[in-house]
């Protein structure tokens, strides 16, 4: 039986006869047709990122130090002696019983109920010492002594809150929003939508360090082109897929490639407009380019002995945070424009300390305080804090009353995170809680007004990176904490 129409006469997909179109004589018609009508479109009308900043920008880069589980503020940033002479009195037999006015406790949104995030009454007095450090004076308490010595560096904003008192909080630190509430892109995603590459042999956006489900992707709505990159700090293991399973010659890979380019460029043609398509075709050539480039970043071999013992290397307590660190260090110095290093992930985050609060942050503490210091320090030797933008964040902090004996509870009312380098002021304490820890008192910020901050420093204007279909909530823009930019 004969075909219908022989093999060079049978009917192009609609597609494909388009895309011929436009490159025939019929297309210089449609070409110019399409020239007119975007002369006359409005001249606001919108256009993608074109890689370069929307304003002078201050930094290049950004290292995210996300602590999963909930950083108690008041044993690490933001001491508050009232805990202890009021220990073990409830807040209603204290001065500040008016802490738990219900007008105040308003912001919460319950939108997951669980047997956590509730109102713990009984006071619990801090847990570890404090001193004042540098010459700004700063008070850190004693489980963050590498941190503490850098404290002229450091810009602490101790005035954060949030309105989620679940995990799903650590989304909503990432993105602006709470998980319940649908898929945003995170802050990652933004820049790296943005802002153009500093090296394109290496990825703009890297994630490293276990992540939960609620935080599990990155850029949602701007597409996967815009996810991290998930690494590894190993060189001969970095990437899922790095390595061929077994001996590969340069030449048949570059065989293989050629053909891969073929195949995506048939398929481009009929699917001209998928996002998938083409992020998949990026992220092949990228990950081609990354197979000699990553290994060599995460050779520390060529690092002085001086360095890796700076980052606690050599301390196995903190070894596997020292290479995460260093590796970032190392990153940023070859042009990666944002890497987000998360600590504690599993289950519900190693920081989340229900009961033997101490127990748990004297050894979290330990895992990321030195490295985290010899960050700071190694950056700005080589010069580049100035360009670099680090941020030590989590999703919210711990309730002034006890859980049970000896733990703390999730608490989203007020809570602490520090930035420094990037163009941020140095030494300097912005915002505080009331007496006790409990409320954001004085400039009060949501989570949001973090990553405007961090924006405005690599010159990106949020409502410019808007695309249509997509209008954000105010809240979600955040308003830049201008007290601390230098």
């Amino acid at each position: 039986m004969k075909t219908p129409f022989p093999p060079l006469h049978r009917p192009l997909p609609r597609r494909a006869f388009l895309a011929d179109l436009g490159m025939g004589f019929t297309g210089l018609a449609l070409g110019a047709m399409l020239q007119r009508d975007a002369r006359a479109s409005s001249a606001a009308a919108w256009s993608p990122p074109t890689g370069l900043p929307h304003s002078a920008a201050k930094a290049k880069s950004v290292i995210w130090l996300f602590m999963n589980g909930g950083v108690s503020h008041m044993e690490s940033f933001d001491p508050k002696p009232m805990l202890t002479k009021y220990g073990g009195k409830t807040i209603a037999e204290t001065p500040f019983k008016d802490a738990q006015d219900p007008k105040k406790l308003a912001l919460e949104r319950l939108v997951v109920p669980d047997g956590n995030g509730n109102q713990r009454n009984t006071l619990y007095p801090l847990q570890i010492g404090f001193q004042k450090h540098g010459q700004c004076g700063l008070e850190v308490s004693d489980w963050f002594p590498h941190i503490a010595r850098n404290a002229d560096k450091l810009a602490v904003v101790r005035s954060m809150w949030t309105t989620d008192s679940n995990h799903g909080a650590q989304t909503q630190f990432h993105s602006g929003r709470h998980m319940n509430d649908g898929d945003y892109p995170n802050l990652g995603a933004w820049v790296h939508y943005g802002l153009g590459s500093l090296n394109d042999n290496l990825p703009q956006f890297i994630s490293i360090g276990n992540r939960e489900y609620w935080n599990k992707r990155d850029a949602h709505y701007l597409g996967p082109a815009h996810d991290a990159v998930p690494l590894r700090i190993d060189p001969n293991n970095p990437l899922d897929f790095s390595r061929p399973e077994r001996p590969f010659t340069p030449e048949a890979q570059t065989l293989g490639m050629d053909l891969v380019h073929q195949l995506n460029a048939l398929r481009g043609v009929e699917y001209p407009q998928d996002p998938a398509l083409a992020a998949r075709v990026a992220s092949y050539e990228l990950a081609f380019r990354m197979q000699r480039s990553v290994p060599e970043v995460l050779d520390f071999s060529k690092e002085t002995e001086e360095t890796k013992k700076l980052y606690g290397i050599d301390q196995p307590h903190c070894r596997d945070f020292a290479m995460q660190l260093l590796a970032a260090r190392r990153f940023v110095e070859r042009g990666v424009r944002f890497i987000q290093i998360q600590h504690g992930a599993g289950g519900a985050g190693a920081w989340d300390a229900h009961g033997g609060l101490k127990n748990n942050h004297t050894k979290n503490a330990l895992a990321v305080d030195q490295p985290t210091g010899a960050l700071l320090i190694d950056l700005e030797r080589r010069g580049l804090l100035d360009e670099t933008l680090v941020v030590f964040a989590t999703e919210f902090g711990r309730t002034p009353g006890s859980q049970g004996s000896d733990g703390r509870d999730h608490h989203i009312f007020g809570f602490t995170v520090w930035m420094a380098g990037g163009g941020l002021k140095r030494g300097v304490v912005h915002g505080t809680t009331d007496e006790i820890g409990f409320h954001a008192a004085e400039n009060r910020h949501y989570v949001t007004d973090i990553h405007a901050t961090i924006l405005q420093q690599l010159g990106l204007d949020s409502r410019r990176l808007e695309i249509p279909g997509r209008k954000r909530l105010e809240i979600d823009h955040g308003k830049p904490i201008t007290e601390i930019i230098a």
